[in-house]
């Protein structure tokens, strides 16, 4: 059985957040990559690019996949996390999945509440207070990313960061492949 992401995504998903670890997880490491959405509209990226979800949201168990991925939006900014997204994610959490979140992504994890009571970080310090429910300012960690508990977090600015602490959740055992990932992207910055 191969392992499997889940990018549970919502319109206008910020193209550059979930492009390395979807690209690396797929053509490198062998893992399936499935974007899933509420109900698999069409979405519009926010780079332009027309994006497909190939599941429902309420087609996915709980409990499927390795790791479900929630990308960020502009429209995490505008509006409350989904209700049923939000509940999906408390159903993953309660089975022990591991979820992660990126940039406004993270709000849906903090409508969870998954982030009140763990390490977690997120696009700048006071950026999830407005989210209902969300008490977890003191365990709040100015980083590029934070994996606690099965739950990984980043800024939108920490899109390799995030792609090589959310294989690590999913595939431990290719230790050298993620360290060569990782020196691959920080050539960029060399």
């Amino acid at each position: 059985m191969s392992q499997r992401i889940v990018l549970l995504m919502i319109d206008r998903p910020a193209d550059w957040e979930y492009g390395p670890l979807a690209g690396a997880a797929h053509a490198w490491f062998g893992i399936d990559v499935v974007s899933a959405s509420i109900d698999a509209a069409p979405l519009t990226t926010m780079g332009g690019l027309s994006l497909q979800p190939q599941r429902r949201l309420a087609e996915l168990d709980p409990g499927d996949g390795e790791l479900w991925v929630v990308p960020g939006s502009p429209l995490w900014d505008e509006a409350p996390a989904p209700a049923p997204i939000v509940q999906a994610l408390r159903e993953r959490a309660a089975r022990g999945g591991a979820i992660a979140g990126i940039c406004g992504g993270t709000r849906a994890l903090a409508a969870a509440g998954l982030l009140n009571e763990r390490a977690h970080t997120s696009n700048e310090p006071g950026y999830l207070d407005a989210v209902p429910g969300y008490s977890g300012q003191a365990h709040y960690r100015e980083q590029a990313c934070v994996s606690a508990g099965g739950i990984v977090t980043a800024p939108g600015t920490s899109p390799v960061s995030f792609a090589e602490a959310c294989l690590w959740l999913v595939a431990p055992e290719q230790a050298d492949g993620i360290a060569q990932m990782r020196a691959m992207f920080a050539r960029d910055f060399a």
